[in-house]
């Protein structure tokens, strides 16, 4: 969590960097500091025991991508919005009430301190062999994240393809709002930032798994969609062009070449879903519509097809492919 005193806080200072250093830089300036300031090395020296938990603490902000941006804008700003940590009422499970039916449960990340001994990262444990102690009586790990929470929710497909908001409710009546990107697929997360459980280093994340419910006529392939249209007979036979509907309330003409088995896909370019990285295309399943009922003049030019087109022998050669 954002602390008050970030802002009479110069990490950068601490660390004796400057404001842009890289990550490889920071890392640099904590490894050597902290071999020279560890508890472990200065036995009863409290000006050393407070500078080691000040340049852990200033690790801690700026290794993490995100709490470093949080705090350069708290520092540029002199102050400014704090994240404000969960209630009394808080539990590990989230506690949280979907407003449209998903459910919280436990999970991520678990506050505590580093697990190393002596509150050094676990990728500085090389520094002292990992052979010393838990540091002096009274010593204070540097500072973690909240861990994170998980949550669940069902969308329509309408929603999963343009983008929606969900709201999740905590018992305290706060709504969160989630917002869905266009083109997420079924079972994917949507993490939202802050809104974990509280850690002295900030708040862990919400993760929320999305589960899409199923279409009538869409079905989803990758981001290509997939959906059957009927052609008549005639149209099989002689070829057509039809009109099939779009996920955007569009139509667009498809070609049926002539002779089209009932079962082929023809594919449209660029119709399918619609994502931050990609467009999917629209495939098209044709089957061939046979007629239930027939009308006296229907079913006699039924039968001149048949005598017309008598000696065409469509199983042949079927036999032969059913031999084991």
């Amino acid at each position: 969590m954002a602390s008050q005193d970030w802002v009479d806080k110069d990490f950068y200072k601490i660390l004796g960097i400057a404001k842009d250093a890289s990550d490889a830089d920071i890392k640099k300036a904590y490894r050597k500091l902290a071999r020279q300031y560890h508890p472990d090395t200065n036995s009863g020296d409290a000006t050393a025991e407070k500078k080691f938990k000040d340049i852990s603490e200033a690790y801690s902000v700026l290794s993490d991508p995100d709490e470093r941006q949080q705090y350069d804008a708290i520092r540029a700003m002199g102050g400014g919005a704090r994240f404000a940590p969960h209630g009394a009422g808080s539990t590990a499970n989230g506690g949280f009430e979907d407003l449209f039916g998903g459910l919280f449960t436990g999970g991520g990340r678990q506050p505590g301190g580093f697990s190393t001994a002596g509150g050094v990262p676990p990728e500085f444990a090389d520094l002292f062999g990992g052979g010393f102690g838990g540091g002096p009586a009274g010593y204070q790990r540097a500072p973690q994240k909240g861990a994170d929470r998980t949550a669940s929710t069902s969308i329509s497909f309408a929603g999963s393809i343009r983008g929606t908001t969900i709201g999740l409710r905590e018992p305290d009546g706060e709504v969160i709002d989630v917002r869905v990107p266009a083109g997420i697929k079924d079972g994917q997360k949507v993490r939202v930032r802050g809104k974990g459980q509280y850690g002295p280093a900030g708040n862990g994340d919400l993760l929320v798994t999305v589960n899409v419910k199923a279409h009538d006529f869409y079905t989803r392939d990758g981001d290509n969609l997939r959906i059957h249209v009927p052609v008549s007979f005639p149209e099989a036979a002689l070829g057509a062009d039809i009109e099939v509907p779009t996920i955007d309330g569009e139509h667009v003409r498809v070609r049926v070449p002539a002779g089209t088995p009932s079962g082929r896909t023809l594919r449209v370019k660029g119709r399918g879903v619609k994502t931050s990285k990609a467009t999917g295309d629209l495939l098209v399943t044709i089957d061939v519509a046979v007629p239930q009922n027939l009308s006296k003049e229907a079913e006699e030019a039924v039968k001149a097809f048949a005598a017309a087109t008598t000696g065409a022998d469509v199983r042949q050669g079927l036999a032969a492919k059913a031999r084991l």
